[in-house]
């Protein structure tokens, strides 16, 4: 975007700047750029929500007040995409009956993957919740149209995967505003797009990218689960940072 020219560079009005009395429409000004602040407590809330955002498995089946359900789909919306593409699209399913059959196809896969991994961890593996499809209120199916906006998206000409990026973005301001909300998600993602496709009735060339299942919870656990019975340790985040060029530590 760099090479995107400003209104005053263009010369030519902005229309979505402030109307000033006096000043003559479409004159170049020389103020300086400001920058929205927030207060320490604004910032404060924002980094809390980060911190606390976690994968929930268990829920409640107390429903989901339609007004915060709203709020956090505008969060989703609000999100970042390349050229403005928006490619997602948000399919709320309550139907018990359609939540069944998801759980289905789920735990099916869920039992297939379950090979890849040896016995110590297969056996835990196994016993991971998949139940959300059923427990939680509402699944949410995010998906990514990667036709949206044209053959020809601004920023995406050379990695067309930032269409898939973006909808990324979308899922995680829901996380976090459903976080805010005292909201649980959980991301499933054992799954053959296909078939959800068919449960669904999603067109062939959309792809549903997440089922979340989404509802309040009785627990938001102190660090993420996986974490918590040794499955993974979180990585140090100075061995991922690099200085100039790859493999070079920042310096102290």
């Amino acid at each position: 975007m760099a090479e995107t020219a400003t209104f005053s560079d263009a010369r030519v009005t902005n229309p979505h700047g402030p109307v000033i009395a006096g000043e003559p429409a479409g004159e170049s000004r020389n103020d300086a750029p400001v920058a929205l602040g927030f207060s320490p407590a604004e910032k404060d809330a924002v980094y809390k929500v980060i911190r606390a955002r976690r994968d929930i498995r268990v829920f409640l089946p107390d429903p989901v007040p339609d007004d915060i359900l709203g709020r956090i789909l505008d969060a989703g919306h609000r999100g970042p995409s390349v050229g403005f593409m928006q490619p997602w699209n948000f399919l709320v399913v309550r139907d018990q009956e359609t939540r069944r059959r998801l759980q289905e196809l789920v735990e099916r896969e869920r039992v297939i993957a379950g090979q890849h991994y040896p016995d110590s961890q297969r056996d835990y593996y196994l016993r991971l919740k998949v139940e959300g499809l059923m427990d939680a209120p509402i699944t949410l199916c995010v998906t990514n149209d990667p036709t949206r906006g044209g053959p020809h998206v601004l920023g995406r000409n050379t990695i067309p995967e930032t269409d898939l990026m973006s909808t990324a973005c979308a899922i995680e301001n829901m996380w976090l505003a459903a976080r805010a909300e005292g909201v649980a998600v959980g991301w499933v993602s054992m799954y053959r797009k296909e078939d959800v496709r068919e449960v669904l009735g999603i067109p062939d060339h959309v792809d549903p990218v997440a089922l979340l299942t989404l509802g309040f919870t009785p627990h938001f656990p102190d660090i993420p689960v996986l974490e918590r019975v040794g499955w993974r340790k979180r990585l140090d985040l100075t061995t991922l940072v690099y200085e100039e060029r790859w493999g070079t530590p920042v310096r102290q």
